[in-house]
């Protein structure tokens, strides 16, 4: 299976875990990192933040290394209580919350029209497969959208308005890319920044969170993705 690993500013987690065996395979624009997990070829992919960098990078993957599978992993922030630091969570669905074209196709904010509502499912299948592996493991809706959420009243506000539990750059590109593509894909996130944090307790808390992440991402891959 050649499994495609996009990841926007935790790739410091895979250079940690795998060092020297990594074999860095250059295309324009990007470096990528294939090696060997199981009976799995990984190419990971560290795309940079936000959602025209991460669709670019997820498409590459499909088309450049024909990938069976999107994963991503990475950090997020925490949208209510339950979500504290450390707490890793199964992307189920996504809003782009900054994406807008309500004033002529009069529909809510953040809507695709091929959607049937605002929000873009990713894999069913696959976030089923990652709960019964991971049972501690919680579905959240992703408020997704090109902007670091640090303030916590806006925090509130994005879970009032869209109902999601986290919030972070990436996850509606990647979901939509791979939807487009017709390509399976699993979203797996550990909260860095808990509803009262902002950028210091996300600085302090990136690389435990993504070695978390990282950690349960590739079990998950090993034990039947």
């Amino acid at each position: 299976m050649k499994v495609g690993m996009l990841v926007a500013v935790e790739m410091d987690a895979v250079f940690k875990k795998y060092g020297d065996t990594l074999v860095r395979i250059e295309k324009p624009g990007y470096e990528v990192y294939h090696y060997r997990m199981g009976n799995a070829d990984i190419y990971a992919l560290a795309s940079g933040a936000g959602e025209i960098a991460a669709a670019a990078g997820t498409q590459l993957l499909i088309s450049e290394f024909h990938v069976d599978v999107i994963v991503n992993f990475g950090v997020v922030g925490g949208l209510t209580p339950e979500m504290g630091v450390t707490r890793t969570c199964v992307v189920e669905k996504v809003v782009h919350y900054d994406f807008d074209t309500s004033p002529i196709d009069h529909c809510e904010v953040g809507r695709y029209l091929e959607y049937p509502d605002i929000y873009i499912p990713a894999t069913p299948a696959l976030v089923e497969k990652a709960m019964n592996l991971e049972p501690g493991l919680k579905k959240v809706i992703c408020a997704s959208g090109d902007k670091f959420i640090a303030d916590p009243e806006k925090k509130k506000a994005l879970h009032e308005q869209f109902g999601a539990d986290i919030c972070e750059m990436e996850a509606a590109a990647i979901v939509l890319t791979c939807n487009r593509s017709h390509v399976p894909c699993l979203l797996l996130k550990t909260v860095s920044d808990s509803i009262h944090g902002g950028a210091e307790e996300f600085s302090q808390a990136l690389d435990e969170t993504a070695a978390i992440c990282l950690k349960i991402t590739e079990r998950i891959i090993q034990e039947g993705l």
